[in-house]
């Protein structure tokens, strides 16, 4: 009995280490990493059709992939660039869009007399 309680201690303790030390890539279907090669392709191929096709293709949004998607260890816009292929990198930052920020106390002048 101490010996089956001792192997399930063991045990209670060893399957959260195993767990914690699983590569996250296992959880990537085959079918998600194909169609993220993909699109880093058609982002480095420099031709915004392909892009907008491949992305329609596997249904994920453009500003999605900008924001998120890494190829090579780089974010895919910048990895677009390092290529030469500016078309699509601007079509990416383009999808992005921009913040204006605007410090309405700086804007209006208020005059106090005491």
């Amino acid at each position: 009995m101490k010996k089956l309680r001792v192997a399930l201690i063991a045990i209670a303790t060893a399957v959260p280490a195993l767990a914690i030390s699983m590569p996250s890539q296992a959880a990537m279907t085959p079918y998600m990493e194909n169609a993220l090669i993909n699109v880093c392709k058609a982002a480095i191929s420099n031709k915004v059709h392909m892009l907008n096709k491949t992305t329609k293709e596997y249904r994920l949004k453009t500003k999605t992939v900008a924001l998120k998607l890494v190829c090579n260890g780089e974010d895919v816009i910048s990895f677009a660039e390092s290529y030469g292929a500016d078309k699509t990198a601007a079509k990416l930052q383009k999808s992005i869009g921009s913040v204006d920020i605007t410090d309405i106390a700086a804007l209006s002048k208020v005059s106090v007399t005491f």
